[in-house]
């Protein structure tokens, strides 16, 4: 079974889940292509590292001999609209048990490891196909949802993927994230 990124869900809004995500970290790389062909493109270097393109660490952050380690997958994946139009940022969580010492560092210099901080989002979770138009309607719902409870957001919104590309549509969980001021 794949391990979901862990999260508490701290109140419920007409629309959204009020959830708070511990700090983890991601494997993640950034990509020029439409937001449909993003994700396809990351995902070969991403699946990559996770499957052991990566060389391993011994236990005090060294590079130990010997080389790789494969990685669990974990989900959801994290698509993030980047600074530039076309620019996205395509995140893998790393599963729970790694630290900053313990993740094996990417041979494929495009993956980066970053630590993301513990944060308050808002959620919101439907089923559908990964179509920019579905993202996009979902992200401008909860936008108005959460200005509508009397939160903040800050930070730009998160397109989460929980399923494999040949899971129907119609079965696939899907969500968009939008982290709010404490």
């Amino acid at each position: 079974m794949t391990e979901q990124q862990p999260y508490r869900v701290v109140s419920r809004h007409p629309g959204f889940e009020l959830r708070r995500y511990p700090a983890h970290l991601v494997a993640e790389m950034q990509i020029q292509a439409s937001f449909t062909r993003a994700p396809i493109e990351a995902f070969r270097p991403l699946a990559a590292y996770i499957g052991g393109a990566n060389r391993a660490r011994g236990p005090l952050g060294t590079e130990a001999a010997g080389g790789s380690e494969k990685i669990a997958m974990t989900v959801p994946v994290i698509q993030i609209e980047g600074e530039s139009p076309g620019a996205y940022l395509i995140q893998f969580i790393m599963p729970a048990t790694f630290t900053t010492a313990t993740l094996p560092e990417p041979v494929d210099a495009r993956v980066r490891i970053h630590p993301v901080a513990a944060r308050l989002a808002a959620a919101m979770r439907f089923s559908g196909r990964w179509t920019e138009q579905a993202f996009s309607q979902r992200a401008t719902m909860l936008g108005r949802s959460v200005t509508a409870a009397g939160l903040q957001p800050t930070g730009a919104i998160r397109y989460a993927r929980f399923d494999r590309p040949w899971k129907p549509w119609f079965l696939r969980r899907n969500e968009v994230v939008l982290p709010v001021v404490e």
